[in-house]
């Protein structure tokens, strides 16, 4: 199943650019608007004034204090997780593959889990944790995977497998725990928006932004995959070192994410794809799938709070939007092999 999208940068294009100016103002919109919503209700313009510092103290509390946080981590972390799934469906070269579909999130939540049964941990020890479960995750699967060399069908059968096993060890674990650890545990496992505050956001942009930067410069050679493992090493591409280090940085990435707002699934598998569709693009583009990972994840977070009739996890929405996307692309897929 290969994915008609092979690099993750590819040749400016008129209709990307005007897309990628169409999805940043989607994002800038809906952030406004999203600023706005609650109980306390605000008009764009009242959101506005209280981001430049004017209006009613009280506006800017609520905007600035209350939910600017939440709005960018949407933003920021939905744009990360979209960018590590266009990593991974690049380099495999199957819109299947992704961080929640080959099971890192489940590996990070495991990890989350541990560090708070084992050490009772403070948030930052607990976001190491959530990192090092999605790097051990990782290491695990590519070693099953890698005999006879790494196959990005191969992979994700793998990964499915351990994100069961993990995801029966999760189980385990929550009904062994005391019960205030296994509601926060549950909480964060569902991926949340919830109490996401401006320290662990920071924390995150720091870690991610050496690592997005990486992946940029790394960018030429990913397209000199392209043409073919032989072509790419004689022009000193290294495939297999080139192909280790880009699934490094995508799954670091989504660990970074995963780490402050839980294992949220869809973003990183869907955006990806779909933003190549709007731009009609031959390829997959960085730029065009964090913005449209964070119009994803910020909508399904506005659906989550302010739309629905009961206030959900974001998660739980971008499950549910997440299974349809997958059912219609494995049709999808299945009809173009027939």
């Amino acid at each position: 199943m290969a994915s008609r999208g092979r690099s993750v940068i590819g040749r400016i294009r008129p209709r990307s650019v005007v897309s990628g100016l169409a999805l940043l103002l989607a994002v800038l919109v809906l952030g406004v608007v999203a600023l706005g919503l609650g109980d306390y209700p605000l008009t764009p313009a009242e959101v506005l004034r209280a981001l430049l510092g004017g209006g009613d103290p009280l506006d800017r509390t609520v905007v600035v204090e209350w939910r600017l946080a939440r709005v960018l981590a949407a933003v920021l972390l939905g744009g990360l997780l979209a960018v590590s799934g266009a990593v991974f469906q690049t380099v495999t070269r199957n819109p299947l593959a992704s961080p929640d579909i080959l099971g890192l999130s489940n590996g990070a939540f495991t990890g989350m889990l541990l560090t708070t049964v084992l050490f009772s941990a403070s948030w930052p020890l607990l976001s190491a944790g959530a990192v090092a479960g999605g790097l051990l995750t990782a290491a695990a699967i590519w070693a099953l995977a890698a005999r006879g060399g790494v196959q990005g069908f191969r992979l994700i059968v793998v990964g499915i497998g351990v994100a069961a096993i993990l995801a029966s060890a999760n189980t385990w674990m929550l009904l062994e725990v005391e019960l205030d650890t296994a509601m926060f545990a549950s909480a964060w496992g569902a991926g949340s928006l919830n109490g996401v505050t401006a320290a662990p956001l920071a924390g995150a942009l720091a870690c991610a932004a050496p690592l997005l930067l990486l992946l940029a410069a790394l960018g030429p050679r990913l397209r000199q995959l392209e043409l073919g493992d032989d072509v790419a090493a004689a022009s000193g591409a290294r495939p297999a070192a080139t192909r280790s280090l880009a699934l490094l940085l995508a799954v670091v990435l989504a660990s970074i994410a995963t780490a402050v707002i839980g294992p949220v699934a869809f973003i990183a598998l869907a955006a990806p794809q779909i933003a190549r569709r709007i731009a009609r693009a031959p390829s997959l583009s960085l730029t065009l799938s964090a913005l449209l990972g964070a119009l994803l994840l910020l909508a399904s977070d506005v659906i989550a709070q302010h739309l629905l009739p009961v206030t959900l996890p974001v998660g739980v929405v971008t499950v549910s939007v997440g299974g349809v996307y997958l059912v219609v692309t494995l049709i999808q897929e299945i009809r173009r092999r027939a």
